[in-house]
């Protein structure tokens, strides 16, 4: 039941009586319920859904994940046992995809799956009945290299946001204005928790950051130190560092404002693979490059592959192409969305960095 409705569990109604009673919460905090709420209880995606990701709109993406990881196997001398690992794989879409074209070339991977949401699970059960689920990366297996792929998984974990203000940096807190849910910057001084670099920014400069996106790739790179394999990051994001508030919610495939519907719409931040890159290094990692997807789709050959789908079923050739201009081109997804690759030192770098 939404609070719109009247609802008293709406997320939104939780929200009021915390804050009536104990004053303003973190964006963190904020970001985190509410996506954890949203994920918990429907599919998201596709048309019928709030918003569309790579895989659902082309096969071709899939495949050429699928081609990546393949060929960085046979470079790395195809060892036998090897362990497919996806974060948040949405319907199992991307993943059959890919391990089809593995499996075409000797590739047999375990397939593991990280997702929370149930409703997302019975999908992925249908699409990829042979793997096995995992509620985090803690309990993914160790006895072998992992190729690792998360797609639109970094940009829904909840971010932190600071402000500086005249009294110095302050957390960006969220409050009510009668009714309404609105950013505030908290009463505690947040200076320790600023990178150096930022530290004397000007009055209303705003960075973010993201722990749980740090402890994500921290944990990457060190299975990856440990157990071999490589890893590709997927998301929409910037390369360099910048400030200001990239916070959105999308719904019916619509922006909407974040603060209007906890619960009920998809809050996500860019990614700051910047920032990603020196966690993953610093955890052991190689980090082999950071690209826009246009650049790297192309060089893994989707123009080729796009051009072999319309031969086999030229009346498709419009909806091919068009797909494939959505993925790459620097309009649509191609230059918002980056790729960031990282390999076990030992391993081969992949193609497209």
């Amino acid at each position: 039941m939404s609070d719109e409705a009247g609802g008293e569990d709406s997320l939104a109604a939780v929200f009021r009586r915390l804050i009536a009673n104990y004053g303003p919460i973190s964006l963190q905090q904020y970001m985190g319920e509410s996506n954890a709420r949203y994920y918990s209880g429907k599919d998201p995606l596709g048309g019928a859904g709030d918003f569309v990701t790579a895989p659902e709109i082309s096969q071709m993406f899939g495949e050429l994940i699928g081609l990546w990881l393949t060929d960085i196997w046979m470079r790395a001398g195809s060892p036998e046992t090897v362990h497919y690992v996806e974060l948040g794989p949405g319907r199992g879409t991307l993943a059959r995809d890919a391990l089809r074209v593995m499996r075409k070339q000797g590739l047999s991977p375990e397939v593991h799956l990280v997702e929370g949401s149930e409703a997302l699970r019975a999908e992925q059960r249908k699409t990829v009945p042979d793997a096995r689920w995992h509620d985090d990366m803690d309990s993914l297996p160790t006895d072998a290299p992992l190729l690792l792929v998360g797609n639109e998984f970094l940009d829904a974990l909840p971010v932190r946001q600071m402000v500086r203000t005249a009294a110095g940096w302050r957390e960006r807190m969220v409050g009510l204005e009668g009714h309404r849910f609105v950013p505030v910057a908290g009463d505690r001084p947040m200076d320790a928790a600023v990178p150096q670099v930022w530290l004397e920014a000007p009055e209303q400069t705003l960075i973010e950051t993201c722990p749980g996106a740090a402890a994500v790739v921290d944990e990457i790179a060190r299975r990856l130190q440990g157990q071999g394999g490589a890893a590709l990051l997927i998301d929409y994001g910037y390369a360099e560092k910048r400030t200001g508030s990239t916070l959105q919610a999308i719904r019916a495939h619509k922006k909407v404002d974040p603060f209007a519907l906890p619960g009920e719409a998809d809050l996500t931040c860019l990614v700051d693979f910047a920032t990603m890159a020196e966690v993953a290094v610093a955890g052991g990692a190689r980090h082999l490059g950071t690209v826009t997807q246009g650049a790297f789709l192309r060089a893994l050959g989707i123009e080729t592959r796009a051009a072999q789908l319309c031969a086999v079923a030229p009346q498709q050739s419009s909806a091919i192409n068009s797909d494939k201009d959505r993925l790459i081109d620097e309009g649509q997804m191609g230059q918002l969305f980056k790729v960031m690759g990282l390999a076990a030192h030992g391993w081969p770098g992949g193609a497209g960095f």
